[in-house]
């Protein structure tokens, strides 16, 4: 139940009844959009959410669901339905393509059984019965025109009328050049007047040819004659012409006889374009203010995250701005806020916006608010928006509000949703705030849920201390003196009367009479709401800056630790490489001295062969020291602009890596097998030459080596979800530019396209990627996708 009537209005429903409304293709869907209504049934409103929500999908990715045809069969198929009467071209081809439509949709679905349950059920127990196609099919040609051929009769008609015009023509050519051989002619050509076929002859010579005169020029000086002989001619080309359209006639009678009996199938094929027409409205004005389906609950409770006023977003949009979500939430516990705060600070907004998406919802509508918002069913919905004074009904501003409160009180249970903006308003606030209370205190006794927008400070102490009701508030920017548009629970919110008055100008000579006309008291509770917002915004502030300098330290611990465990590894292979290559020195040390002994001996201690000996002793052992103590080369520093693909070496250390990324002033880059982010000054450009010979010496070439042979240059994604094969493809990419690989191939298979889709798109932002190709067409064609690298 609503109430009052052009609750609707007021809230806005009725203008996005008016935006699905121009989505409609045929007039039978705008008369369902005309007759939406809100419902109080969950099961009823989780099967409209749903529908929408499935056919939303269906528009996002791209599906092939061809559907351009709508046209009002059941018009047609009520015609049909009188015995003798028949459909003409034109409408028989509506019927041909409107099923056309419904086939195909029909075998859409077939196609992706259960995959959209909810629409499928749409046409449920529906058969497709293609004799209705190929019965018109017989009839008419693809173009919808009657096809020569329809029936023996009219096919024998067409022929005589061919042959009667060359016959008409023949006779007429003769006649006409024997007329211009006697100068008869006026200027101009052979013409058709009343549908025959006439000479133009002059006035003077109209007595010399036998014939009929059909018309004159303007100045009587031409007549336009039909020749005798061509009359009789002209007379059974008329009557084939009228043979040829009661044959036509005939076959229409005979083909609408024939789909005579499908009339009730056809009026349900009616009702399921109908339908079809209607959820797919709502699904494009979903994607219009990019709704999402809530989480539907049977309790009369609504939790909004993120939630935009719909009009408001569109508005929006064409201005390139945007709108500033809600979060709120009324439940058993917190049934009513009270919402105060400055003027023009969105209380209103923020309360139709509660409203208009609770209408949406019960209307079967996705809602502009994240998916994780929950939104229950509630049985009324009660407002009082705007001044609905009347003349007429001799009702003043106060009057009016007061003649709902008492509809309200009366008929709210815990299943109404009250919406009341600036309450108490229209009469001395002396009396208009104790009355505004009682009312409230009625209605939160009555456990009603709602949204109130209120500037009396009575009703905020009164919320302050109720259970059932909470204040909440419109924050507002003290130093900027600009509204904040966000919603805040659990404070009432001052109206900075003075503060805005200030930021306007408003002479000081008035603001000081007026705070003193104001009260001590009154200004006491307004200025400690303002130092109390003052107060939150900079405890918020240092919370956010606090915030930012902890995850700054979180994530050079982790750049840190990352490091230190690099080294750890480093260190230690490092080591036991050279434990290999000392004990290797000290192998040949002791062989090249046993083969000196042995040769010694053999030469029986000859002075000469010894002191030979002894030398070439000395001189590997030279070599080995010198080989030992040879420092490693350093580094040339490079200066120019470091770019991705560039190699790079850690300051004080002789670890290199590879850019793989820029972001201002730090770099990821590829240390082996890890990829790491360090700043700019703490690395150095180095050629590729130093590169490679760093490599070579780096303890961890080795796993690069085992990494790249056991890598394979081609990835299978086929029979994964989009989000897990971006996913592995990232990696993968990754892992190839590291390795050095110049291309790589990805296997994800035809389908509907939607996976290659995906790929393709991802491919465009990787800064690496060159160039993509589809394989050859007998190899895979575009199921495969070529990668190159830079």
């Amino acid at each position: 139940m609503l109430y009052p009537e052009n609750c609707l209005e007021r809230l806005g429903f009725n203008e996005v009844k008016a935006l699905i409304y121009k989505n409609c293709l045929s007039p039978m869907g705008q008369q369902m959009v005309s007759k939406m209504q809100v419902m109080t049934k969950y099961d009823q409103i989780n099967k409209f959410l749903r529908q929408t929500s499935e056919f939303k999908s269906i528009l996002e990715n791209q599906e092939p669901l061809q559907i351009t045809a709508f046209f009002d069969i059941k018009f047609l198929a009520d015609k049909m339905r009188v015995e003798g009467s028949y459909l003409v071209e034109e409408e028989l081809y509506q019927m041909y393509t409107s099923l056309q439509t419904v086939f195909s949709v029909i075998r859409f679905f077939d196609e992706r059984k259960d995959v959209y349950p909810n629409l499928e059920a749409l046409f449920e127990h529906l058969p497709v019965e293609k004799n209705i196609l190929k019965k018109i099919e017989q009839v008419l040609d693809p173009k919808g025109k009657i096809k020569p051929n329809a029936s023996p009769a009219l096919q024998q008609i067409i022929a005589d009328i061919a042959k009667a015009e060359q016959e008409v023509r023949k006779r007429m050519d003769s006649i006409y050049k024997q007329a211009v051989g006697n100068n008869w002619v006026a200027d101009g050509s052979l013409t058709i007047r009343d549908g025959r076929i006439c000479i133009p002859i002059l006035a003077e010579n109209k007595r010399k040819l036998k014939g009929f005169i059909h018309d004159e020029s303007a100045s009587g000086q031409t007549v336009y004659m039909e020749p005798e002989e061509v009359f009789t001619l002209n007379n059974k080309l008329r009557d084939l012409e009228f043979d040829k359209r009661r044959e036509i006639v005939r076959i229409l009678i005979a083909l609408t006889s024939d789909l005579r009996p499908y009339t009730p199938l056809i009026l349900s094929y009616h009702g399921f374009l109908t339908k079809l027409d209607f959820v797919r409205a709502k699904a494009l004005f979903a994607i219009e203010v990019e709704a999402d389906m809530p989480v539907l609950v049977k309790e009369a409770k609504t939790k909004l995250i993120n939630a935009r006023h719909p009009l408001l977003l569109l508005s929006f949009k064409e201005d390139k701005k945007t709108v500033v979500p809600l979060n709120m939430h009324i439940n058993e516990n917190l049934r009513v806020l009270l919402v105060s705060g400055p003027n023009a600070g969105g209380k209103s907004v923020c309360m139709k916006t509660v409203g208009l998406l609770q209408l949406m919802v019960q209307s079967g509508l996705l809602i502009p608010a994240h998916e994780s918002s929950e939104v229950g069913v509630f049985d009324q919905i009660f407002a009082d928006i705007g001044d609905d004074q009347s003349i007429e009904s001799d009702l003043s501003t106060y009057s009016a509000h007061l003649t709902k409160m008492r509809y309200f009180v009366a008929h709210a249970s815990p299943k109404s949703l009250v919406l009341i903006d600036e309450f108490g308003t229209g009469t001395d606030p002396q009396f208009g705030g104790p009355m505004a209370e009682a009312v409230l205190e009625v209605l939160n006794n009555k456990k009603v849920r709602g949204v109130i927008t209120t500037h009396y400070s009575n009703l905020k102490l009164f919320a302050g201390n109720t259970p059932g009701l909470e204040n909440a508030s419109m924050l507002f920017d003290n130093h900027k003196m600009k509204p904040l548009y966000v919603l805040e629970i659990g404070k009432p919110g001052s109206s900075y009367a003075f503060e805005i008055a200030q930021n306007i100008g408003l002479q000081p000579e008035v603001l000081k009479l007026a705070k003193e006309k104001t009260g001590t008291n009154q200004n006491r509770i307004d200025s400690l709401l303002v130092d109390l917002e003052r107060e939150k915004k900079q405890i918020y502030d240092t919370k956010i800056h606090l915030s930012t300098q902890q995850n700054k330290v979180k994530n050079l611990v982790a750049e840190n630790e990352k490091l230190k465990l690099y080294l750890e590894e480093n260190k230690k292979v490092l080591i036991r490489e050279a434990k290999l290559e000392a004990q290797a020195i000290i192998k040949n040390a002791n062989k090249l001295v046993e083969q000196t002994i042995a040769e010694i001996k053999e030469n029986q201690a000859d002075k000469v062969a010894t002191k030979q000996l002894r030398q070439n002793l000395q001189k590997v052992m030279v070599q080995n020291q010198v080989k030992e103590e040879k420092k490693p080369e350093t580094p040339v520093q490079l200066h120019t602009p470091i770019e991705v693909g560039d190699w790079v070496k850690l300051n004080n250390s002789e670890t290199t890596g590879q850019v793989l990324e820029i972001n201002r002033d730090n770099l990821v880059v590829a240390l082996g097998d890890l990829r790491s982010v360090l700043k700019k000054n703490r690395v150095q450009k180095i050629s590729n030459t130093q590169a490679k010979k760093a490599i070579q010496s780096n303890s961890y070439s080795g796993s690069i080596s085992e990494a790249i042979s056991s890598f394979n240059a081609e990835l299978d994604l086929r029979g994964k979800r989009g989000e897990d094969a971006l996913q592995e493809v990232e990696k993968y990419l990754d892992r190839s530019v590291m390795m050095g690989f110049p291309f790589v191939k990805l296997i994800h298979g035809k389908g509907d396209g939607i996976l290659r889709k995906l790929i393709r798109e991802y491919l465009k932002k990787y800064s690496q990627v060159t160039r993509v190709e589809d394989e050859h067409p007998d190899r895979g064609g575009d199921g495969i996708t070529y990668v190159y690298f830079k």
